[in-house]
């Protein structure tokens, strides 16, 4: 990039990335840093060529086109921004997908070649029985839960509404937008798509724990925990319902409601230590110290890792555990100098003398005959 105007190579690749998601173009015009792209669902894209150019100003001036939907707002790159200009617009809920991010997208795109690289297959092999349309459905909406997974939405967004295209009914791809809207922020336009569902499927589980999930994220705990206790009712063996409701129920400080429910989930998965850990902090918010901290001893030997146990801790306002020192002393898989192979010897030998018992490796005195 050169005083300003994009490479053609970079150019192109904006133009294969726009085809891939399957964008309906409303507008699209080169700026200092790249091009910025407004779509028909009212998202903005920026693609920047090179981070250097990038500067404070430029990312404010992105947010001020973003005006007061900065939700709604994309920043690709094939590059990484610095720091403190992520920051800035991932604090104002914007999302970046830059350096390491930007090169998986592509690349899963199949347009790994303009930056350098060899093509690669997607991943998902569907059975040769299906149609090639049902194949790209597929490969879709893989795409698009993994970058839910990774935690950007955005992206996820455009996928999910790709495979929309594709079949408009169907299920997992609605649930999908409205999951991804949610996880965006923009609750409004999610609920109504999970009603959409709704009134399509009334018995879609998935719809019918986003609603609850939306009445959480709008700060309604007692509807949302109400939606999952009615879907527990109806089906008790509903473990994904019961694990939202136990997260439901700490963050509205129902601590006495906790511990019967993660009971429940112990009978079906007695060996998974962070529910075990859950389980002893819950019994300790309620006055049950001792067994509290029983369970929590038993989620360590089931190998509840450290970083895990820390970060449960401080969601959960509990004490944050120090990081246990190594000992000072014999490093692990050392022979041990020789005095303490004496002091052990010398142990071992005052315990047998104590017992009574003679040492197994000196022959007993020999007798003498008398004369």
């Amino acid at each position: 990039m050169a005083d300003g105007v994009a490479s053609p190579a970079f150019s192109e690749l904006v133009g294969q990335l726009t085809e891939a998601f399957g964008q309906r173009v409303e507008a699209m015009r080169p700026t200092d840093e790249g091009f910025l792209l407004k779509t028909s669902d009212d998202f903005l894209y920026a693609f920047l060529e090179d981070p250097a150019q990038v500067s404070l100003a430029s990312v404010q001036r992105l947010l001020h086109e973003a005006a007061d939907r900065p939700s709604r707002l994309v920043v690709f790159s094939p590059g990484r921004l610095p720091l403190a200009l992520t920051a800035e617009v991932t604090s104002k809920g914007a999302t970046v997908v830059d350096g390491g991010r930007f090169k998986e997208l592509v690349t899963g795109l199949n347009l790994g070649s303009y930056l350098g690289e060899e093509p690669r297959a997607t991943g998902l092999r569907p059975p040769a029985r299906q149609l090639p349309s049902a194949r790209q459905l597929d490969e879709i909406v893989v795409r698009a839960r993994t970058w839910l997974e990774w935690g950007v939405p955005a992206l996820a967004l455009r996928f999910f509404r790709q495979a929309l295209e594709l079949k408009p009914e169907f299920a997992p791809a609605r649930n999908g937008v409205a999951k991804s809207l949610l996880a965006l922020g923009l609750l409004p336009d999610a609920q109504k798509i999970f009603r959409e569902v709704l009134e399509a499927s009334p018995d879609n589980l998935e719809a019918r724990m986003g609603l609850g999930a939306v009445a959480g994220a709008a700060g309604k705990p007692g509807e949302e925990i109400a939606i999952y206790r009615r879907l527990i009712e109806e089906d008790p063996t509903r473990t994904e319902v019961r694990a939202h409701l136990v997260a439901a129920l700490i963050d509205a400080s129902r601590w006495t409601e906790v511990p019967p429910e993660l009971k429940q989930m112990l009978v079906a998965t007695p060996e998974d230590a962070r529910l075990r850990f859950l389980h002893g902090a819950a019994l300790q918010k309620i006055g049950n110290e001792a067994e509290g901290r029983r369970e929590m001893e038993r989620a360590r030997g089931l190998g509840l890792e450290f970083e895990t146990e820390r970060a449960l801790c401080s969601h959960l306002g509990l004490p944050v555990p120090k990081r246990p020192e190594a000992p000072v002393g014999i490093p692990p898989g050392t022979v041990p100098p020789p005095r303490a192979r004496r002091s052990r010897r010398a142990a071992r030998t005052s315990t047998r003398k104590a017992s009574g018992r003679p040492s197994p490796r000196r022959r007993p005195p020999r007798q003498r005959k008398a004369k």
